[in-house]
């Protein structure tokens, strides 16, 4: 009997695989038993260090099968390539098995994003007669969170948030039945095992669990053991009466917390002009606009009602990563107008969650739905934290206990030449991967700038962008700066050996760079911009690259932001800007842009007489309340200005915009970093309102100056003109596009 069980062996062959990339929280272990089991395969496979490890045996023939089948018929969500392949030994095995994950090895880990909710899990959601009918935390290996719940790789459910909430009899069995779609699904859930809504009204203290430890592995490859027995009528009765409470408060007009997969947005009725009004003075957010969910059933008819999205717009709004998507507004949309003010477009999304599913497939009508943060601030995730910060803005929480780890906003991306480009990464699309062509000579963290920060950490020829952390001139933003620094690299097993940070001296990321005690390395704002977008753009060679935007350090120690660089990644040269101009008061201009007007005026005609400086020529009386341009601060600020006291000057074209605001109606405040730029560049309709009639000089100053500069160790210094690279391509900065020169020179 062991001389045929011998011979049968023999004439196996035996391969073993390693295969990278996305495999891990994708399905893809239960994928490869489907397809090994399907070809008549014995073996096993397991997931080790951010790989996945297969060994397969069978004949010639089934082996390259499933080879083929594991890329062309691989989960949607994965991403697999292969990284080894050898041909071993045959072993006497029976059957094809799922091992226990192996940690030892290096680390090769891909982080998947969070995902929304699979139409077969919906279908299941909606069937009374299924079990988890009703679940507002129903998933499978296709969906569900997975960097919110992570807490470290190899992906099993005692190394996720979920470790917490031990499984019932029935979700154990469908764990480990390798028919079912929730195989080894980390995440799963129902209404006996949990988690858990709850329903809390502002002032009332949640009860909700406290944030969970990762537990020790477990040594058998058996879902977690049975231990509690909860009658799942009445986990589903519990959810369910949190649902309505929440229901009644949207119907009442009121103001819902809710805890989604990376935070907790802020829900309100659209169409209720009063609440989101409330919404507005509370959040202490006076214009930046808010964005729209749409239900789930007649989406297509909302969406036709408010808006006139392009197919473009409509493939990116059903993408799975469901984010928000701007759109062109209707002029007859219907909606408050503090929704989004004086702006042509609207930020529009999906639900994405089967909590979110449920909401509004009950509510029946658009909501309002904003990050649950204090403007400026971080999202939060806490719920403890979330009432304390947030019970003065939301009328009542929906809570759950399934603990979120780490912070998600919503995604958020805009149509740009045919193309949606991500404006914000977030939940579904972050952590982002990259590959570069040329390699780092070592693990390298990025920090970010000061304002809508992400992290980035760069190792061999990879790249992983974090998710949209927030601005850092906030203590709650510089604490997660802190600590996704931290996170970041630990989650993909690398250990950073220097830090980049932007070369502002006064910036949170260069505080914390210098804290860190690794080698370090400033970088330009603008050049980073610029060797983005070579990045993207591709090609070798020099380029030049027009880097417009609102501020950023400069090498001369002024505010840049009107740039023209000559280049390429690692020495980029200066070679023309738009002409300085004062910011009266420094820092201020920034949130009152009739500083930026007055400014622009005044450095345009300071050669003129004094009668032809006066602020009245383009400002209109501004009241007396904080922000206005009162007589008397403007005579203030002309005396600074002359004496050149606070009022440093800048090439920012983002400040440009600014100042041409103020021009038919004086901006007292600017209330987000794009508010004044924002109608021009999304389309307002041109009229009075946004450029009056003015006059144009014969012999008008230019507003761009040559400025040949270059970089050496010490200091700035000038360069000849002559010297001048011929450039090979031209991208613009602001948008992020990258056009080389050959496809945009008609344009330019």
């Amino acid at each position: 009997m062991q001389m045929d069980a011998t011979a049968e062996v023999g004439a196996r062959m035996a391969r073993r695989m390693v295969m990278a990339g996305r495999v891990q929280g994708v399905g893809f272990r239960p994928f490869v038993w489907r397809i090994a089991t399907r070809e008549g395969l014995v073996g096993w496979v397991r997931n080790r260090s951010g790989q996945v490890e297969i060994l397969a045996q069978g004949t010639a023939a089934a082996l390259h099968r499933f080879a083929t089948a594991l890329s062309e018929e691989a989960p949607p969500l994965a991403d697999p390539h292969l990284l080894a392949l050898e041909t071993v030994a045959p072993e006497a095995l029976s059957g094809f098995a799922i091992l226990d994950s192996d940690a030892a090895g290096s680390a090769d880990i891909h982080v998947p994003p969070d995902r929304f909710a699979c139409d077969a899990c919906l279908a299941e959601m909606n069937d009374a007669a299924d079990r988890r009918y009703g679940h507002p935390f129903i998933c499978c290996t296709q969906c569900g969170p997975r960097y919110t719940l992570i807490a470290r790789l190899p992906y099993d459910r005692p190394n996720t948030a979920m470790a917490a909430f031990p499984l019932c009899a029935a979700c154990a069995a469908e764990y480990a039945d390798p028919a079912s779609r929730r195989f080894h699904a980390e995440p799963i859930a129902c209404p006996a095992c949990g988690p858990r809504l709850r329903f809390t009204p502002a002032g009332d203290p949640p009860d909700v669990r406290s944030p969970v430890t990762p537990r020790p592995m477990p040594t058998g490859l058996a879902a977690p053991a049975v231990a509690h027995a909860v009658d799942p009528d009445d986990g589903r009765a519990s959810d369910a009466e949190a649902l309505e409470a929440a229901l009644t408060v949207l119907r009442g007009g009121g103001i819902l917390a809710v805890r989604g997969i990376g935070g907790y947005p802020l829900l309100c009725d659209a169409a209720a002009a009063d609440t989101v009004a409330r919404l507005r003075s509370r959040k202490r957010r006076p214009d930046k606009p808010f964005a729209l969910m749409l239900p789930p059933i007649g989406w297509q008819a909302a969406l036709a009602r408010i808006a006139i999205p392009d197919p473009v717009a409509l493939a990116a709004l059903q993408d799975p990563v469901r984010p928000i998507v701007l759109v062109r507004r209707r002029a007859e949309a219907g909606l408050p107008a503090a929704i989004a003010s004086g702006v042509a477009e609207l930020g529009v999304m999906l639900p994405y969650s089967p909590l979110h599913h449920l909401l509004l497939v009950r509510f029946g009508r658009v909501v309002v739905a904003t990050s649950g943060n204090v403007s400026g601030a971080p999202v939060l995730t806490d719920p403890g934290e979330a009432e304390d910060r947030l019970g003065s803005i939301a009328d009542a929480f929906l809570h759950h206990d399934r603990p979120i780890l780490r912070p998600a906003d919503d995604p958020v991306c805009r149509v740009i030449a045919g193309r949606a480009r991500p404006v914000r990464l977030g939940r579904g699309n972050a952590p982002l991967e990259l590959t570069v062509a040329h390699p780092f000579d070592r693990p390298t963290l990025a920090l970010g700038g000061q304002m809508k920060a992400t992290l980035a950490l760069g190792w061999g020829n990879r790249v992983v962008v974090s998710p949209h952390l927030g601005d850092m001139d906030t203590p709650l933003g510089l604490a997660l700066l802190r600590r996704m620094a931290g996170e970041l690299p630990a989650l993909h097993g690398v250990t950073p050996a220097c830090v980049v940070h932007d070369a502002h001296p006064g910036y949170a990321s260069t505080r914390l760079a210098r804290s860190l005690g690794l080698p370090r390395r400033a970088v330009l704002h603008h050049a980073a911009h610029a060797s983005a977008l070579v990045g993207e753009a591709g090609g070798e060679g020099d380029w030049i690259v027009f880097a417009w935007d609102g501020a950023g350090y400069g090498a001369d120690g002024t505010i840049w932001g009107g740039e023209a660089l000559v280049g390429a990644p690692g020495r980029w040269h200066r070679r023309a800007s738009f002409r300085p101009f004062p910011l009266l008061g420094g820092d201020r201009a920034a949130r009152e842009p009739w500083r930026c007007a007055l400014g622009l005026q005044w450095a345009a005609a300071h050669d003129a007489p004094a009668a032809a400086r006066g602020p009245t020529r383009i400002l209109h009386d501004g009241g007396s309340g904080r922000g206005a341009a009162t007589d008397e601060r403007i005579e203030l600020l002309r005396q600074a200005w002359e004496r050149g006291v606070n009022c440093p000057v800048t090439t920012s074209v983002g400040r440009l915009f600014d100042a041409a605001r103020p021009w038919p109606k004086v901006i007292r405040r600017r209330c987000h970093c794009r508010s004044p730029a924002t109608p021009p560049e999304c389309g307002a309709p041109i009229g009075r309102r946004c450029c009056p009639p003015c006059r144009i000089r014969r012999d008008p100053p230019p507003i761009a100056r040559p400025c040949s500069m270059r970089r050496s160790p010490r200091r700035w210094s000038p360069r000849p003109r002559s010297s001048a690279p011929k450039p090979a391509s031209l991208v613009l900065a602001s948008p992020a596009l990258a056009l080389p020169a050959a496809r945009s020179r008609t344009a330019a």
